[in-house]
C-alpha cells in the first residue's frame, strides 16, 4: 500500500511542479464552460433550462479535460526513459496502475472543483447541496480514470496516442457516462439519494469491475 502512495506522490509532485498538464486540462474544460455559457445565452434566465443542459456541459468538460490528462499519464516516464527502470522496481505491475490512477483521480478532481464553481456563475445557477452532485461525478470519475489509465498503458508506446486513446476511451466510458449524466441531472434538480439509488449502484459496480480487470490485465498490458 505504501509504494501505491508513492508512486501516486511521485506523479502528483512532478506535476505540481511544472503544473503543464493540469493547465491545460484546466483550460480546456474552462473554455468548454465559456463556449457553451454563450451558445445557451438565451436560456441562462431559467433554472429549469439550465437543470436540463447542465449535466451534458459539465461532463462533455470533463471527460475531454481527463483526456487531455490520461495521454500524458505514462509519457513522462517513456521520455525520461523512466518507464523500464519503473518496471524493474520491486513492485507488483497493479501496484504502478492503482498509483497512476490515484495520481489521475487526485488531478482530475481539481479540474472539476474548479469547473463546477465556473459554470454556476456563468450559466447563473444555484447548485442546492454539493454532496449529492459531488458523491455522483466523485463515482464518474473513478470509472473513467480506472478505464482511462489502463488505455493510457496501452497506447504509450504509438505515435499517435493522443488520438487513439479517445477513440478507444469514449466507447469503453458509456457505462459509465450514461448513468452518471442522468444522475448528475437529477442531482442538480434537487433528488434525494434514493432517487438515483439505482445510477449510484451502477456507477459502484462499473468502478469495482473495471478496477479489478485493469488490475489483472496490467501486467500484461505493460510488458514490452
Amino acid at each position: 500500500m505504501k509504494r501505491i502512495f508513492d508512486i501516486a506522490a511521485k506523479d502528483l509532485k512532478e506535476e505540481f511542479r511544472t503544473k503543464q498538464m493540469l493547465n491545460s486540462m484546466v483550460i480546456f474544460s474552462l473554455l468548454v464552460i465559456v463556449i457553451f455559457s454563450i451558445s445557451f445565452g438565451s436560456i441562462l434566465g431559467s433554472s429549469e433550462n439550465v437543470e436540463m443542459v447542465a449535466p451534458g456541459v459539465l461532463w462533455i468538460a470533463f471527460i475531454f479535460a481527463g483526456s487531455i490528462g490520461l495521454s500524458r499519464s505514462f509519457v513522462a516516464e517513456l521520455e525520461n526513459g523512466c518507464l523500464e527502470a519503473l518496471k524493474l522496481c520491486p513492485v507488483s505491475r497493479s501496484a504502478i496502475y492503482t498509483g497512476k490512477a490515484i495520481a489521475n483521480i487526485v488531478l482530475m478532481l481539481i479540474v472539476e472543483i474548479i469547473t463546477v464553481p465556473l459554470f454556476v456563475i456563468l450559466f447563473n445557477y444555484n447548485i442546492g447541496g454539493l454532496f449529492l452532485p459531488g458523491l455522483v461525478i466523485a463515482l464518474g470519475t473513478i470509472g473513467f480514470v480506472c478505464v482511462g489509465t489502463l488505455l493510457s498503458a496501452l497506447t504509450v508506446n504509438t505515435r499517435t496516442r493522443e488520438i487513439l486513446l479517445p477513440v478507444l476511451l469514449l466507447p469503453l466510458v458509456l457505462p459509465v457516462l450514461i448513468p452518471a449524466v442522468m444522475a448528475t441531472g437529477s442531482a442538480l434538480s434537487g433528488a434525494s439519494i434514493g432517487d438515483i439509488s439505482q445510477e449510484l449502484r451502477l456507477l459502484l459496480v462499473y468502478d469495482v469491475v473495471f478496477f479489478l480487470v485493469a488490475q489483472l490485465v496490467f501486467e500484461y498490458v505493460i510488458q514490452d
